[in-house]
Parts: C-alpha cells; sequence; structure tokens
C-alpha cells in the first residue's frame, strides 16, 4: 500500500477517535447535572455505544501509526526524537481513552462520584496535549 494511503487512513482514524474522545465527557456532564432517572438511562446507553464505537478507530489509528513507523524503519525511529515524545503523549490519550472507559462504567453502576465542573475539565484537559501531538506530527522540531 501506498505511503499516502496509510497516512490518510491514520488521519482519518484519529480524527474519528478524537471526536469521540471529545464528546464523551460531554455528555457525562449532562448525565451528572441530570436529576432524572429516565433522562440517567438514556445517557447511560449513548455513554456505552459512544465508546464501543471509538475504541475500534483508537485501534484501526495504532495500527497505521505503527504501520508508518514500519514504512518509515528503525533508524528513523531512532533519529526522531519528536517521535519519542509524540508517542509518550500518545500513551497519555490512550489512559485518558480507558479511563473514560471506567467512568462510563461507574455512571452505567449509578456510582458517579464527580461534578459537572469535573467533566468539563475532563472534557477540556486533552486538548493540550492533542495540540502537543499535531505540533510534534506536523512541526518535526527535535
Amino acid at each position: 500500500m501506498n505511503i499516502l494511503w496509510i497516512k490518510a487512513l491514520h488521519i482519518f482514524f484519529v480524527l474519528t477517535w478524537m471526536a469521540g474522545l471529545f464528546y464523551l465527557p460531554r455528555i457525562f456532564v449532562y448525565h451528572a447535572q441530570s436529576d432524572n432517572p429516565s433522562v440517567h438511562e438514556q445517557f447511560k446507553i449513548m455513554e456505552r455505544r459512544l465508546w464501543w464505537f471509538v475504541t475500534p478507530f483508537a485501534g484501526l489509528a495504532l495500527v497505521f501509526g505503527v504501520w508508518l513507523i514500519a514504512f518509515y524503519g528503525v533508524d528513523w525511529l531512532r533519529a526522531s526524537l519528536w517521535l519519542h515524545i509524540k508517542l509518550t503523549l500518545l500513551i497519555a490519550v490512550y489512559g485518558y481513552h480507558f479511563y473514560l472507559y471506567k467512568l462510563v462504567k461507574s455512571f452505567a453502576q449509578n456510582q458517579n462520584k464527580h461534578s459537572p465542573r469535573f467533566y468539563r475539565f475532563l472534557n477540556e484537559a486533552p486538548v493540550i496535549i492533542i495540540l502537543g501531538i499535531v505540533f510534534l506530527a506536523v512541526v518535526k522540531p527535535f
């Protein structure tokens, strides 16, 4: 497969994954604000379905990212400090992804312990990390 196709698919899967990671905590905000049990049940369904919808995209983004690294080779990987930093930040994003799953499970069991304000912060916090990842991938400053 041509490297441009690999890059395009990697970018597509990252974008779809990020869309879900930005939207899921927003649903948590509304869920935490609601006092209506029927609304809670609807949010539980939305949260579970969204997490399971975007998780394959996280996996496919990883597959195509590893494919890109393999395409460029081990020598390129060793020489690319920017990529090492990007991969470190990416580990944090995957950790965030699975932390959101823990929260989905907490809501599903009616054991939410956080305020809507917490979820607003959680919704906005990864923006800085993702900005760093994009900056590193495009500018390659190191």
